[in-house]
């Protein structure tokens, strides 16, 4: 099937899957290959109902925050206030890292690395994902080299896959936290009663109204 051909019959599944039985994204997921030897394209697009409520993004949009998207963050949102370059590799999505730390002053960047999903998890490939743990903690010196002293940094995933599994599918919900920077005081954070407290986080970090859900950890990592 073209590339277009599938892109237009998942923008129709997105009209039919609206209202009372609406689900919140439509994916392509395009391959090539052949039997037994399928492989992934770069050309996924996610076609995603609009947010029902105020985001984070909204509040940045409205207070004049600066926002760079790196990878498929946009699609989450129905690209509503955050635009993004998405990215085929984790390795890409660094490189994009690095430049937006080197030319915005100040704002948000909001990044998604796709490979420890859609390469690796999804494909119980440990050799990959242990080889795309080696390379993001070979490269975690050179953000640390371009953070300003009241930078933060927030590491999190939307939820676990663990390649060990016997299945392809998500493997776990709870999901490590990590939060560093020159001005970030190291102390446990527990386990969090939800994933709405990394967004309530950084609107507080950057005086943003409170969003409706989730609670501020601001003041216990600010040395």
């Amino acid at each position: 099937m073209p590339l277009a051909e599938l892109y237009d019959a998942c923008a129709v599944a997105r009209q039919l899957l609206a209202g009372e039985h609406a689900v919140s994204r439509v994916i392509a997921r395009p391959f090539e290959g052949s039997p037994g030897d399928y492989r992934r394209t770069a050309h996924r697009k996610d076609f995603s109902i609009a947010p029902t409520g105020t985001t984070l993004l909204d509040l940045m949009a409205d207070a004049g925050v600066a926002r760079i998207g790196i990878g498929k963050v946009d699609d989450l949102f129905a690209g509503r206030n955050i635009s993004s370059e998405h990215t085929p590799t984790n390795a890409d999505a660094y490189r994009l890292i690095e430049r937006a730390l080197d030319t915005l002053k100040t704002g948000f960047v909001f990044v998604n690395v796709i490979e420890f999903d859609q390469s690796w998890g999804h494909r119980n490939d440990v050799p990959g994902f242990h080889e795309g743990l080696k390379e993001l903690d070979a490269w975690i010196p050179r953000l640390l080299a371009r953070l300003r002293p009241d930078d933060v940094v927030m590491l999190t995933a939307d939820h676990g896959n663990d390649p060990t599994t016997p299945s392809t599918d998500h493997s776990r919900e709870v999901v490590p936290v990590l939060v560093l920077g020159p001005g970030v005081r190291p102390v446990a954070l527990g386990t969090r009663r939800t994933f709405a407290d990394l967004g309530q986080t950084v609107a507080e970090y950057f005086g943003l109204p409170a969003l409706a859900a989730g609670v501020s950890f601001l003041k216990d990592v600010a040395a």
